[in-house]
């Protein structure tokens, strides 16, 4: 059974009757993303693959922050629905209301660093086993089990860096909530200045995990730091070590034409 009809039976089960209509929206690469309306005008967007009940308890947990996500309104098998959001250009109100929302998720803090649960994009596994030492868990959950299998040259430079770790950064950062994955591509800006955080893969560990991700595709409007506010000291030196860990993800998902990208970490973090 393909997608569009996953999801039109879950709504059925869901919401009492199927959707009139279902339309394709833009999604991510491991997902297809359904926008279904009913006749009494009622819209549902609907995100269909692996993990979406994981995900729908990240959205919770991130809202339950105080931070700017979707509402989860169900979850049917592997069909998850979310209330729609609408979608605007972004403008300088917005990405300062980014910031300020993301300030709000990382004041959300754990007691160790991890989550409840594993987690994935497609076939990399993001182990999420709680960990008290923070170089450890960057290390022993990040760095290396998603270099596993990557060319040797690369795997050396990657093993040797994690060994240094506990001289890079800090021992006992603050485990804030963060994000996990987020790029600019799951930023969801609408119309009045809003900012929405969409498609988590949550943990707790140290906030500059979130910060260095938004810079590693782009560069965010100048008005989302004054919304985030003031970051730690020596935040640039372990920029490129936290973006290691997703242009390896990326380099395991997509092949070759990311080994660029995690060269440039790498050589950016001094390994």
């Amino acid at each position: 059974m393909g997608a569009l009809e996953r999801a039109r039976e879950a709504a059925a089960d869901a919401f009492g009757a199927p959707p009139s209509t279902t339309r394709p929206m833009h999604g991510g690469s491991l997902s297809q993303v359904l926008m279904l309306e009913w006749r009494d005008g009622r819209r549902v967007v609907a995100k269909c693959g692996p993990l979406v009940a994981e995900e729908g308890r990240m959205l919770r947990a991130m809202r339950a922050a105080g931070a700017p996500a979707p509402e989860v309104l169900g979850c049917v098998g592997d069909v998850l629905f979310l209330d729609p959001l609408e979608e605007a250009p972004p403008t300088r109100r917005a990405w300062r209301a980014l910031g300020e929302g993301l300030r709000r998720l990382h004041g959300a803090v754990g007691e160790s660093f991890g989550w409840d649960e594993h987690y994935a994009f497609g076939p990399v596994a993001i182990p999420n086993a709680p960990e008290t030492d923070w170089p450890a868990f960057w290390a022993e959950r990040r760095l290396l089990p998603t270099a596993a299998g990557i060319p040797a040259p690369l795997l050396r430079r990657v093993e040797a860096l994690a060994s240094r770790l506990p001289d890079l950064l800090p021992q006992h950062p603050r485990p804030s909530l963060l994000h996990g994955d987020l790029w600019t591509g799951n930023a969801l800006f609408g119309p009045g200045g809003a900012a929405h955080l969409i498609d988590p893969a949550c943990y707790h560990g140290h906030a500059e995990v979130d910060l260095a991700m938004l810079h590693l595709f782009g560069q965010p409007d100048p008005a989302f730091a004054e919304g985030y506010g003031t970051t730690e000291p020596d935040i640039d030196a372990r920029r490129p070590i936290y973006q290691l860990w997703p242009a390896l993800v990326h380099l395991r998902l997509f092949g070759d034409g990311y080994r660029g990208l995690v060269e440039r970490c790498l050589s950016a973090a001094g390994a």
